[in-house]
């Protein structure tokens, strides 16, 4: 059987979730006291020319500051990621984000999603009333991104970067250019709405976290907890006391260098393993991955970053509910 053609007009679906992108503040030179959240997506995609042959729809699935983004917005956001690459029309997805927990929503989408079109995160450092504001660039090159022929997997787009979901990291707290991939590197770079890549586009994971687009009530409660010069164990020995509705089920020890862990706060994880509570080791070191050793005791995340493997011991919990 033939491939259908694809249709002469694409569409690019823009969500917005808030974020700093969305920002307003009381004047043009104010960069860091405005408030995030104020603007709508479509009013954000005003003066933004789309390629040619693709066409823009703009959808509205949240406004937050990014610092609070929550469960049941991932949860949102990824089923209207799942509605829009369903039509055989859309190219892909850009959603508008917050920089704070952008790189969370990102290894979210691409734990839960696995799409086989784009789905391309963007972002701002400057608010929407300033002088210059970055956001507009930023929308108009994750859309590039968003169109181009045979693009696919989770994606974030910032300061002319492409970076993929799974390595993105906010690196900067105030520079235009406040993220990096560590070791992996860019996927590519956005030049005059062209995209010119120069490694592959992300591959699905290989196991897809199903559960998350459709559980309902609370999901399973993961708390990360630092490992520092002179850590004790009091901090999970209080976890695992505490009296709750929802009770920690499993904990990411944020690790120095290579998984290592304080011996008080090992103690304590140990044993908190042996109650039963989940345990995982990620390393806070911004570059490089934890390399096993084979006595080790407590599992270890690899290359994920201590608030991205909260999120795949979340979603690993919730497939076993």
């Amino acid at each position: 059987m033939a491939n259908s053609p694809l249709p002469e007009v694409r569409r690019v679906v823009v969500l917005g979730t808030g974020g700093t992108i969305a920002g307003k503040a009381s004047s043009s030179g104010d960069n860091i006291g405005y408030t995030a959240g104020q603007v709508g997506v479509a009013d954000l995609l005003g003066g933004i020319e789309a390629p040619e042959g693709i066409a823009l729809i703009a959808e509205q699935v949240a406004q937050v500051d990014s610092k609070d983004m929550a469960f049941d917005i991932w949860q949102k956001l990824a089923q209207r990621c799942v509605h829009w690459l369903a039509q055989p029309d859309v190219a892909g997805v850009v959603i508008t984000h917050g920089t704070d927990t952008l790189e969370e929503t990102a290894f979210f989408l691409h734990s839960v999603l696995a799409p086989a079109k784009p789905v391309v995160l963007t972002c701002a450092m400057r608010p929407a009333t300033a002088l210059s504001p970055d956001g507009p660039q930023n929308v108009r090159d994750a859309i590039a991104v968003a169109a181009t022929a045979g693009a696919q997997g989770v994606m974030a787009v910032c300061a002319g970067a492409v970076y993929s979901g799974v390595d993105v990291q906010k690196v900067h707290t105030y520079r235009l250019d406040a993220f990096a991939s560590g070791d992996a590197g860019p996927i590519g770079y956005v030049e005059e709405g062209a995209v010119r890549r120069v490694r592959e586009w992300p591959t699905a994971p290989s196991t897809q976290a199903s559960k998350a687009l459709n559980t309902s009530g609370p999901w399973p409660r993961v708390e990360i907890v630092m490992s520092h010069a002179g850590a004790s164990g009091a901090i999970v020995d209080a976890l695992v006391r505490e009296e709750s509705e929802e009770p920690v089920r499993g904990l990411v020890l944020a690790t120095t260098g290579n998984g290592t862990v304080h011996h008080a706060l090992e103690a304590a994880a140990l044993k908190a393993q042996d109650a039963g509570i989940a345990v995982l080791r990620a390393t806070r070191c911004s570059s490089g991955r934890i390399l096993p050793k084979p006595d080790d005791r407590l599992r270890d995340a690899g290359a994920l970053t201590p608030v991205k493997a909260r999120i795949a011991l979340m979603l690993e919990l919730l497939e076993k509910k």
